[in-house]
């Protein structure tokens, strides 16, 4: 069956640039009236001493069309926003919120430009590259029994698959401050973040401070390329997982999310077809 997309409609640079301040302010304003206790202690004492899951990705990728100096200026902004996020605590009946505890990204606090996605297009901006962690910490809560409270997934497909490890649309775009990755903690457990680099890879744990009792495995069901009425092609899947209780092995299937994305490249279609 045809999933329906709509074309996407252009706005100027004002429109733009005013409609993001109004979320910004309408989100500031949200945290200064939430009732929500958010993460914001940092473990100093090893409180927790039990790996859910680790995951790593590449610091450096090759991308076409794309200054490589970004990439590079990625690295610093990535090592900025670890900084404030590293160990964080997130207690029973906190919400781990990334934009609350990394700020907006700013030069005055170091950030360079980075790669930007916007509207499907590559450009450059102070901070640009910070969605590469919020994709970490996505794949990594998604093998944990935290809750997902809000994840925005990325609108377009702009570059084809090359090595993928992980299914598509398994990751989370981030736009200060509206646009957040958010984690809940629903479980009586205590849970933290790690982070830190290599020469190659940004690498993440999550630890908890009592035995993981699961297995859990991601994985994308329907995926499927389509032709839209406008004449682009989108694409578009599930994601699941199984959650195997490691003493009965009984298994649980779980929906987690569906994926609606613009391809800003040609599908490679049979001969034929």
């Amino acid at each position: 069956m045809l999933s329906s997309v709509v074309k996407p409609r252009e706005r100027s640079n004002l429109q733009k640039l005013l409609g993001k301040e109004y979320f910004i302010l309408k989100r500031r304003i949200s945290w200064a009236i939430s009732p929500i206790q958010y993460a914001h202690c940092i473990d100093e004492g090893g409180i927790a001493g039990f790996s859910y899951i680790k995951h790593k990705s590449p610091l450096i990728r090759k991308l076409k069309d794309v200054d490589m100096e970004l990439q590079y200026n990625k690295v610093q902004n990535l090592k900025l926003a670890v900084e404030k996020i590293n160990s964080i605590v997130i207690y029973p009946g906190e919400v781990f919120s990334f934009w609350k505890l990394v700020g907006r990204p700013t030069k005055g606090k170091g950030y360079l430009d980075g790669m930007t996605l916007s509207n499907g297009q590559v450009g450059k901006g102070t901070g640009g590259g910070l969605c590469q962690l919020g994709n970490l910490i996505y794949w990594m809560a998604l093998h944990t029994p935290l809750t997902v409270k809000e994840r925005w997934r990325h609108s377009y497909d702009v570059f084809p698959d090359v090595n993928r490890k992980l299914p598509f649309g398994s990751g989370a775009t981030l736009s200060y401050n509206y646009v957040d990755l958010q984690i809940s903690n629903n479980t009586p457990d205590v849970f933290v973040l790690k982070f830190w680099f290599d020469e190659e890879y940004l690498n993440g744990e999550i630890l908890a401070d009592k035995e993981n009792p699961f297995r859990y495995e991601v994985f994308e069901t329907e995926h499927v390329m389509q032709q839209q009425w406008w004449g682009g092609y989108t694409r578009h899947n599930k994601i699941s997982r199984h959650k195997t209780n490691k003493v009965n092995n009984i298994i649980v299937t779980e929906f987690i999310t569906e994926n609606h994305a613009i391809m800003m490249y040609s599908p490679l279609l049979e001969s034929g077809k």
